[in-house]
C-alpha cells in the first residue's frame, strides 16, 4: 500500500506541470515589480532543482538573480537574523529582511545542488556558476562573500564530480585570473585541507579497527585530494611586485584596500564611497598572496596523498611552488622524506631538494651517499631520467668535493656503462669525460697498472720487517696475496667511501671502445685525450644526451653524412667464412688423408645427383 503511494518528487512534478514558461515569466515580472506579489518567491524557487527541466529552472534561476542582487546589501546576515532580539519582532521590515534572508540562503543551496550535479545540462551549470559567482561579489554588504565561495568550493571537492568535469575548467579559466578569488580561494583550500586530513586520520584509525579484510573501493577522500591538487595547479602563479604590476580583481572593494583591517572580509560594511577606495601596492599584495600560498600548500602538502599525485607534485614542486613560497624551507621535512625513499620518487625529489641546497642554504649532511644509491641501471629507464642526469651533473660540479667521492660515481657510472643501452652509455661517457675534467686528481683511474698499490705496500712492508718477525711479515702477505686483473671496487656497497674506488680503473670504459654501437664507440675516444690540460678541452654538454634514446641515435646516424659508405664487396673471392687472422693460435688445415676423403665423397655425390638428373630428363 505505501509503494503505490505517489512520492514528494512525483507530486512536485506533477505541480509544475501546471506552469508553463510564460507562467513562470509572469511570475517573475509581478515579484519584481511590486513587493505584494512576494509570495511568489517560493514557488519559483520550487523549480530550482537538479530534476527540473532546464529551460524552467533558467526562467526561475533569472527572476530570483534579479529579485536577489540589489536586495543584498539590505539584508540582514545570517547569523543576525537567527537571533533577532524581542524588539526587533514587532518590526516589520526587519521581519521581511530576514525572512527574505532565508530565501536567499535556500536559493544559494538549490544552486549548490545544481552546480555539482554532474547529471545536470552543462548549460545550465555555467549560468548556475555566474550567478553563485554575482553573489559572491556583492553578497557581503557590497564586499567579496567569502563564506558562500567557501560553500562552492567544499562542495565541489567533497562531491562525486571527477577531475576532468566542465565545472573545474570553468572555474578555473574564468575566475582564476582574479587575484581577489585567487587570495579566497587558497584560504579555503587550506581550510579543506585541514578537514580532509583529519577524515583522513578517523578513516586510518577506523581501519586499523576493522578486521574483516575486505577489500575497500577508492576512498572519496583520494578524489576529494585529486581535485585539490587539480585546481590548485591550474591558480596561475602571481604574475610580478613591482609598482608596475597591474592586478584585475573581481571585486575592487574587496581585501586588497588600504582601509581595509583584518577582519574586513568577515561581512561588516564599510561606510565609506566607493571612490575612497585605495588599493594596496602590488608589493603588499604579493606579500599577502604569498602567505596565503604558503600556507595552503603545506597544508596539502600534509595530507596523504595517492601516488599519481605524489609524483605529480614532486614533478613541479621546484617550478611552480618554491619560488613564490614566503619561505621555501618550510618544504624541507617534505623532500627530506621523499628523497630518503629511494628509487623513481627519490629521482623526482632532487629537483627541489637541489634548489634548497644552493640557492636557500639548506644541509644535508647525506645527500651524497643518498645521490650514489640512486645510479642503478634502472634509473636509464626512467620517465623524468633527462631531468636526474642534468642535476647529477651540476651536482658534481663543485671542484671542493673530495676525491674518492669523484672517483666513486665516476666508477661506479662506469660499471653500470655495461648494462644500460647505448644512449644511456653516452649519458655515461659524457658525465664520466666532465668528472675526469673538473678533478684531476682521479685522472689516475683512466691508467692504473695492476697491483700498483699492492707492490708499494708490500716493499714498505718488507722493508721495515725483522727476518724472525711474523707479525711484521702478516701485512705483507695480506696485500701479495691480492690477484693480478682482480678489481678492488665494490659496487654493492652503498658508501662511496668504502667503495676502493681510488684503486681500481676504468677498464668498463675501454670496453665500451668495441660497443656495437658506433656513436658509443666513437664518444670513448674522446676520454684518450689528456682531460688535465684544461685549456685545450672543453666540458661535454649532458643535456645533449640526457634525453637520448634507440630511436634519436637511429634519426642521428640516418642524418651523418659519410665518407665511405661500407659495400658488400670482396676483391677476391674468400676461402673461408671466418680469417685466421682472427683465431690467432689456431690452425684450421686439415691433412691430405682426410682431405681426400672429403674430396672423394663429394665426387661421388656429385655423380648421384647428375644420375637422377639424367633419369629426370629420359622420363619427361
Amino acid at each position: 500500500m505505501a509503494s503505490s503511494m505517489p512520492s514528494k518528487k512525483q507530486k512536485k512534478n506533477k505541480k509544475h506541470d501546471k506552469y508553463s514558461l510564460s507562467d513562470l515569466k509572469t511570475l517573475g515580472h509581478q515579484l519584481l515589480s511590486s513587493r505584494a506579489h512576494v509570495n511568489n518567491l517560493p514557488l519559483l524557487l520550487s523549480f530550482i532543482t537538479p530534476s527540473t527541466r532546464p529551460k524552467y529552472a533558467l526562467e526561475s534561476l533569472l527572476s530570483l538573480q534579479s529579485f536577489f542582487i540589489p536586495l543584498l546589501p539590505q539584508l540582514p546576515s545570517t547569523t543576525v537574523s537567527s537571533s533577532f532580539t524581542s524588539d526587533s519582532q514587532g518590526d516589520p521590515e526587519f521581519i521581511y529582511r530576514t525572512w527574505v534572508r532565508s530565501k536567499f540562503d535556500d536559493f544559494v543551496q538549490s544552486l549548490l545542488d545544481i552546480v555539482i550535479c554532474s547529471q545536470s545540462d552543462d548549460s545550465l551549470r555555467e549560468v548556475v556558476l555566474d550567478t553563485l559567482m554575482e553573489f559572491v561579489k556583492v553578497g557581503n554588504g557590497g564586499k567579496f562573500h567569502s563564506a558562500i565561495y567557501y560553500r562552492l568550493l567544499h562542495n565541489i571537492v567533497h562531491s562525486s564530480l571527477e577531475i576532468d568535469d566542465i565545472l573545474l575548467e570553468l572555474l578555473a579559466s574564468k575566475y582564476f585570473k582574479y587575484i581577489d578569488i585567487r587570495y579566497f580561494t587558497y584560504i579555503s583550500f587550506e581550510k579543506l585541507s585541514r578537514s580532509i586530513g583529519a577524515n583522513d586520520i578517523s578513516d586510518d584509525r577506523r581501519e586499523r579497527l576493522d578486521t574483516t579484510g575486505v577489500n575497500q573501493p577508492e576512498s572519496s577522500l583520494d578524489l576529494s585530494v585529486h581535485k585539490l591538487s587539480h585546481l590548485l595547479s591550474r591558480i596561475p602563479p602571481l604574475e610580478g611586485s613591482d609598482d608596475k604590476a597591474e592586478y584585475d580583481m573581481w571585486n575592487p572593494a574587496g581585501i586588497f584596500t588600504e582601509k581595509e583591517n583584518d577582519k574586513g572580509h568577515t561581512g561588516k560594511q564599510r561606510k565609506g564611497e566607493s571612490t575612497n577606495i585605495k588599493v594596496l601596492s602590488p608589493a603588499n599584495i604579493a606579500k599577502k598572496m604569498k602567505l596565503k600560498f604558503t600556507k595552503a600548500w603545506i597544508s596539502f602538502l600534509r595530507l596523504t596523498l595517492p601516488v599519481d599525485v605524489y609524483k605529480e607534485v614532486l614533478v613541479n614542486l621546484h617550478q611552480v611552488v618554491i619560488p613564490y613560497l614566503s619561505n621555501p624551507l618550510m618544504l624541507c621535512d617534505f623532500l627530506t622524506r621523499s628523497y630518503d625513499i629511494g628509487g623513481v620518487v627519490s629521482v623526482m625529489a632532487l629537483s627541489s631538494l637541489f634548489v634548497l641546497m644552493t640557492q636557500h642554504s639548506l644541509e644535508y649532511p647525506n645527500f651524497y651517499e643518498k645521490l650514489y644509491a640512486l645510479l642503478e641501471p634502472s634509473i636509464f629507464m626512467a620517465k623524468h631520467r633527462a631531468k636526474f642526469f642534468q642535476l647529477l651533473d651540476s651536482c658534481l660540479k663543485s671542484p671542493l668535493l673530495p676525491a674518492y667521492l669523484a672517483a666513486a660515481f665516476c666508477k661506479k657510472l662506469s660499471r653500470i656503462s655495461l648494462a644500460v643501452p647505448p644512449s644511456g652509455a653516452l649519458v655515461i661517457n659524457a658525465l664520466i669525460h666532465n668528472l675526469l675534467r673538473r678533478h684531476p686528481s682521479i685522472n689516475c683511474l683512466v691508467h692504473q697498472e695492476d697491483g700498483n698499490e699492492t707492490t708499494k705496500d708490500t716493499t714498505g712492508a718488507e722493508s721495515g720487517a725483522d727476518d724472525d718477525s711474523t707479525e711484521a711479515s702478516s701485512p705483507s702477505r695480506e696485500m701479495s696475496s691480492v690477484k693480478p686483473s682482480i678489481d678492488p671496487f665494490d659496487d654493492k656497497q652503498t658508501d662511496p667511501l668504502k667503495t676502493n674506488a681510488m684503486r681500481s680503473s676504468l677498464w668498463e670504459v675501454d670496453t665500451l671502445r668495441h660497443h656495437y654501437c658506433p656513436p658509443v664507440s666513437r664518444f670513448v675516444l674522446s676520454l684518450e685525450n689528456d682531460l688535465t690540460v684544461r685549456a685545450k678541452t672543453t666540458e661535454v654538454s649532458v643535456k645533449d644526451f640526457s634525453s637520448g634514446s634507440y630511436a634519436t641515435i637511429f634519426g642521428d646516424e640516418i642524418r651523418r653524412r659519410v665518407k665511405q659508405v661500407p659495400l658488400a664487396f670482396y676483391t677476391a673471392t674468400p676461402t673461408m667464412l671466418f680469417p685466421e687472422s682472427d683465431f690467432l693460435g689456431w690452425s684450421f688445415k686439415m691433412k691430405d688423408k682426410d682431405s681426400t676423403t672429403v674430396l672423394d665423397n663429394t665426387s661421388k655425390e656429385n655423380d648421384h645427383i647428375s644420375a637422377k638428373r639424367s633419369r629426370v630428363e629420359e622420363t619427361s
